[in-house]
Formats: C-alpha cells, structure tokens, sequence
C-alpha cells in the first residue's frame, strides 16, 4: 500500500478562508481496490494498462493519479480541461473521439447535457453507496426498462455516477452582525431587505459555477416568471456581482481578509467549518441553511473511450472508500458515502441542509432553461 497527500487549489468553487492557494488533506489513502479483473493489457484495456481521467481544475491531480494507480493496476493519468463548465463543453465537443477514457467534475449545473449528448456509457460501479442512490441519473435507456420491471430498479445502470456533493449556500459574518447589533438575514427575501442594503457579494451565474447555482434556486424559489425581478430587488438594493468565488470571499467578504467590507457573501454549507476558533469552540460564519441549492459533482465512462475497462476501475476507485473518505478535507465536498466519518468541525459548524431546505431542480430542467435564464438576466440588470 501507499498514501498520497492530496490538495485542492482554489478554483470556481468553495475553499477554506484560512487556506491561500492549496490544500493539503494529510490524509493517508491506502490503495486497496481490487484490481480490474481484465488487468492492464488484458482483454478489455489498452497495450500499457494506461487509462486516463479528465477533471476540472479544482482537483488533486498527481496525488489522485498515483492513489488511484495503485488501487487499479493501471496506470492512471489525470488531465485538467476547465471548470465545470468547460469540461462539460469539451467532453461534448470531443464525443466520439474523447480527450480522455472516464471524467469527474461534470455538475448538477451540466449534467444533463452530458447524458443527452450521448457522451457517456452506462455504468454501475461496484461496491457504489447506497446513500448515493438518491443522486444517481440513470441510464435514460435503462431507467425505461426498469421502470417496465420494477425488480431490476435496484441494479439499473447509471449514466452519471454521483461522487460528492455539497450545497451552495448565503454565508454571513455572524461577529459582524453581532458587533454592529444586526439582525442576520434569514432567507432569499432578507438580501432584498433595504436593512442590507450594500452588505451581499454574489457571484456572477455566467461566470461561476456556484453562482449558476444560486440562480437555479431562485429560479426553484421565485419561478420562472419571477426570479428575474427578484435579482433586479437584489441589484436595487447594492448587492455586489463578482466573476469568481475567491475575487468576492477573499476581496468582498468581510472574514475573507483584509479590506472586505460585505458580511453576505455566496460559499458553500461548507465553508463555516473552516472559520473557526483557535480552541474550536466557535465559528466566525454561518451558512444560511434556507437559501441553499444542492450541487452534485458526477463522474462517468466515456463512450469511445480508449480504455474502457480502464475508465471503469477509476470510475470504481472515486466512490471507494478509500477515496470518499479523503474528500471532505481535499475536496471541500461531503462524501456520497454516508457511512464515512466527517470531521468534527463539519459536524458542528457545517451541517448539511435538509432535503426540505434545498431548493432544487431536475437536471433537465436546468439543460432546458439555463441559457434562457442567463439571457434574461443580461438584459435585466446587466449581467
């Protein structure tokens, strides 16, 4: 066995405020897979049992490559290809003759242009979570056959198969609020509150990731007839629009560092657990639990791909425990494997909302409307 060290640089998504650039989990991740009964070389992969994963750009890629290498038998690259998005765009692009054999980091945001673009092969992992069940999209071919046999249900194909997930959420600065005696917003209607007036930064849906999910809620909240008038509300009252997720917590955020001058800013359910005191009896922030949006990262074999017995073992390997169990402090992430211990910091500052909480969308719903939402929002206020 070997142990790698994963980190995770700070990308579109959420990230620890103590951390600057990089991550360092110090998790020790045992390579205990089995490996693909194929073997590398064997039927099934390709002459050098090399297999390769395509990632966004917020992902340990030489400590995964390693890890996951000696868990397979194979040898395993890791190539980057954008955030969320532009990894989705590539993969699409790129269907029939893939830049890769599996890919991880495709989200809810995209999902359902991956799976509708034919991108993807279906594939059950072994060993995958129950827990995970829930987050699963289906193989569309196969959830009809099953839907006409429901005693296969349980053992239906997936066409994306759920790793993490996490859940974007309203962050304040609650020592802000204490110190200037202001109530904390609640919900989606207090950002609109005149008594917040020039104290949100969000971020830019166009732009982000974590800001095209706040859009989705609004749009789950509000409709599709009204959250473009709630975002107008939003802009009437001062708040801030910034491209990524570091520009508006490090520059904007009042506990981000130095300067910041807004205790309402976008982040995860997350990032509370990485504001806390010294001796760990507190923290500084608090998600706002009833203006969250699920994000659900997927990965998946893809369909021509080189190596495909390959692809399927790594695919395998990212909801193994060996590697569920490092996400939480590599990733930033909640593990899809609910059996897998969080640390206790999560457990006390970073609850994960509800499932009554959320406020959610099918995948194709968002594929169906995204673009359309964007463009209204342009020509409303600007974006």
């Amino acid at each position: 066995m070997t142990s790698a060290r994963f980190s995770k640089s700070l990308g579109y998504r959420a990230a620890p405020p103590a951390v600057a650039l990089a991550v360092a989990g110090g998790l020790a991740l045992a390579g205990c897979a089995a490996t693909p009964s194929d073997g590398p070389g064997q039927a099934g992969g390709d002459a050098a049992g090399t297999v390769t994963l395509a990632v966004h750009d917020s992902f340990p890629n030489e400590a995964f490559a390693e890890a996951a290498s000696e868990a397979t038998g194979y040898e395993v690259e890791v190539v980057s290809a954008g955030d969320g998005g532009e990894l989705t765009n590539t993969l699409v692009l790129t269907k029939g003759a893939p830049i890769a054999d599996a890919f991880f980091g495709v989200d809810t945001i995209f999902a359902s242009r991956i799976v509708e673009n034919d991108v993807v092969v279906p594939h059950r992992p072994v060993g995958f979570p129950e827990s995970g069940n829930d987050y699963a999209i289906l193989d569309p071919e196969a959830e009809a056959e099953a839907s006409a046999d429901a005693g296969g249900a349980g053992e239906t194909p997936f066409a994306l198969v759920p790793v993490d997930l996490g859940a974007v959420c309203i962050n304040v600065d609650s020592d802000w609020f204490a110190a200037e005696g202001v109530a904390e917003p609640r919900s989606y209607e207090d950002l609109a509150d005149p008594a917040y007036r020039d104290l949100t930064v969000l971020l830019d849906p166009t732009a982000s990731s974590t800001g095209a999910s706040f859009l989705v809620g609004t749009v789950a909240e509000f409709g599709e007839d009204g959250f473009a008038d709630y975002w107008s509300r939003l802009a009437d009252n001062g708040a801030r629009i910034e491209q990524g997720w570091s520009d508006a917590y490090y520059g904007q955020f009042t506990q981000g560092g130095e300067g910041g001058t807004r205790p309402i800013v976008l982040s995860y359910a997350s990032s509370p657990a990485f504001t806390v005191s010294e001796d760990g009896s507190a923290s500084s922030t608090k998600a706002l639990l009833d203006t969250c949006t699920r994000q659900v990262e997927y990965a998946g074999v893809l369909a021509g791909a080189a190596n495909e017995a390959g692809a399927r073992a790594v695919v395998d390997y990212l909801v193994s425990s060996e590697f569920q169990q490092t996400i939480p402090d590599a990733m930033y992430m909640t593990p899809v494997d609910d059996s897998i211990e969080m640390p206790e910091a999560w457990a006390r500052f970073a609850p994960e909302p509800g499932p009554d909480q959320t406020h959610d969308l099918p995948a194709a719903d968002i594929e169906r409307g995204r673009e359309g939402w964007l463009k209204t929002l342009s020509e409303q206020i600007g974006l």
